[in-house]
């Protein structure tokens, strides 16, 4: 066995984060760990890597006990993670960043530059990465980021890498780009943690399964003969079919127009969930941004409700209807520090303020309205945004342009990164929101979101959109197809 974890406990004031978790790793062996959100994943990560110490347990390594742990002595023993949000200093070269967590020597070491570039360039060839170890880490893409990630590990000599969310941002192909590299990695013996919510790929990377709930391990079962329904039972109680609660709804007449715009034209109607599909590159958040006036198109027509508008700033899109919630919800979804009410009147102060002074009493009776109505699982609307969990984060981040009262809503990965739980309500919401005559745009690198959720289906390559399929008559192998610009 390669890590053990025995009965680790670990609790915050008065509450049991960890209730005896035991959890075990092989060399060559991908343990796949899930969980809704809170059920004690990030803080059993936070324990191995030596972040957080346990109030009960034990952790052994290749049969050591593990003493006095933190995350400098967790590297040296070769546990190394890599986070969704990968861990990047954006100002520094890739061979920087690579170079602080692997070099040794003191502050008045002398910077061998020629050799800090080769070992960066050799680590990343490694995993196959055609990055540029001179390339300033801040023009990287996120699953360029995890590369480099991952490169890092590798030059900390690991034997144990934990994986945290790792294809939430990636296409198909670069996921199979990624379990490329996994495989590689196992076969050298590394033993790789990946945790996931994206349960239909477990079966293809994962050895076991080690299934949490509520802080104790609920089963271990081998990935083969798991099926994602039954682990969501495990999970949560929850049938795969409440994940993708898609109602049909009258369709009503078009709502928004986009004619040339950049090259793209499309229309959604009232209560249509349109979906984006395509590989990441192909300009679907682009559009969006277009769209909402944050990089402004050059040429084109946009019509809201078969009115001409002009879209040359977000000022624009709200005045004229159009809302839009963006991928990455902690950079600009949400004000992490600002609280809830806030968080939920941002986009709509001019209508709560006279004379430059805001109304509180406005303010908190339109977030308590929306924290209601989104079902924001909270400690109340003064407390900080970034206190919530990653699904109710993004149900702050879309009642904030709910509030708006939009015609159009635009939403960019909705559900990406959060739990099976939290997805099913953010479903929820969009099906209400268009059974009220919403026209939704919604942008998803997920096949299972696309096909469940979507009327029509937009697929996007290269900046256009090379064809546009009803619901009933998508398939996942399809809709791959024309992303990557084969025959459907």
């Amino acid at each position: 066995m390669l890590l053990q974890a025995q009965g680790i406990a670990k609790n915050y004031g008065g509450v049991r984060a960890l209730k005896g978790v035991s959890f075990d790793l092989r060399a060559g062996e991908v343990h796949a760990l899930v969980g809704e959100n809170g059920a004690g994943k990030s803080t059993l990560i936070k324990v191995l890597t030596g972040a957080v110490e346990p109030d009960l347990g034990s952790i052994f390594l290749g049969g050591e006990r593990v003493v006095g742990n933190s995350p400098h002595h967790s590297r040296a023993l070769g546990i190394a993670a890599v986070y969704q949000q990968p861990a990047i200093f954006p100002d520094l070269t890739v061979a920087e960043n690579i170079a602080l967590v692997n070099e040794t020597g003191g502050l008045a070491r002398r910077v061998k530059w020629a050799d800090r570039v080769r070992t960066a360039r050799e680590l990343l060839a490694t995993i196959g990465a055609e990055i540029d170890p001179e390339r300033e880490a801040g023009t990287l893409s996120m699953p360029e980021q995890q590369l480099v990630e991952i490169a890092k590990a590798l030059g900390a000599n690991v034997r144990v890498l934990i994986l945290d969310e790792p294809t939430a941002s990636l296409t198909e192909l670069e996921t199979e780009r990624l379990f490329g590299i996994v495989a590689r990695l196992r076969t050298q013996g590394a033993g790789i943690i990946y945790i996931s919510h994206r349960l239909e790929e477990l079966g293809r990377i994962a050895d076991r399964i080690t299934v949490l709930r509520d802080g104790e391990s609920i089963a271990t079962r081998p990935a083969s003969e798991t099926t994602p329904q039954q682990l969501i039972s495990l999970m949560a109680g929850r049938d795969l079919a409440a994940v993708f609660p898609k109602r049909v709804v009258p369709i009503g007449d078009v709502v928004l127009s986009v004619e040339g715009v950049g090259g793209v034209s499309f229309e959604v109607r009232a209560g249509e969930i349109l979906g984006v599909a395509g590989l990441v590159g192909a300009g679907r958040t682009e559009l969006a941004e277009t769209l909402f006036g944050i990089t402004p198109a050059d040429s084109g027509t946009i019509r809201v409700n078969a009115s001409d508008v002009v879209v040359r700033s977000p000022e624009d899109a709200i005045r004229a209807g159009i809302a839009y919630v963006p991928e990455d919800r902690r950079r600009h979804g949400i004000v992490g520090e600002l609280p809830v009410r806030a968080n939920t009147t941002l986009a709509i102060l001019d209508r709560i303020s006279s004379n430059t002074l805001l109304d509180q009493e406005a303010e908190r009776a339109l977030a308590t309205d929306w924290v209601t109505r989104l079902g924001v699982k909270t400690d109340g609307i003064d407390a900080p945004a970034n206190s919530l969990s990653g699904g109710n984060q993004q149900k702050v981040a879309i009642s904030r342009w709910l509030a708006t009262e939009p015609k159009v809503l635009i939403l960019d990965e909705p559900t990406q990164g959060i739990d099976v739980g939290a997805k099913a309500e953010c479903h929820r919401i969009m099906c209400d929101l268009a059974e009220k005559g919403l026209a939704i745009v919604m942008i998803s690198s997920e096949l299972s979101e696309i096909l469940g959720m979507s009327d029509r289906i937009a697929v996007m390559r290269g900046g256009a959109i090379v064809g546009t399929v009803p619901r009933a008559e998508a398939t996942g192998e399809g809709l791959l197809a024309l992303a990557l610009g084969h025959s459907a």
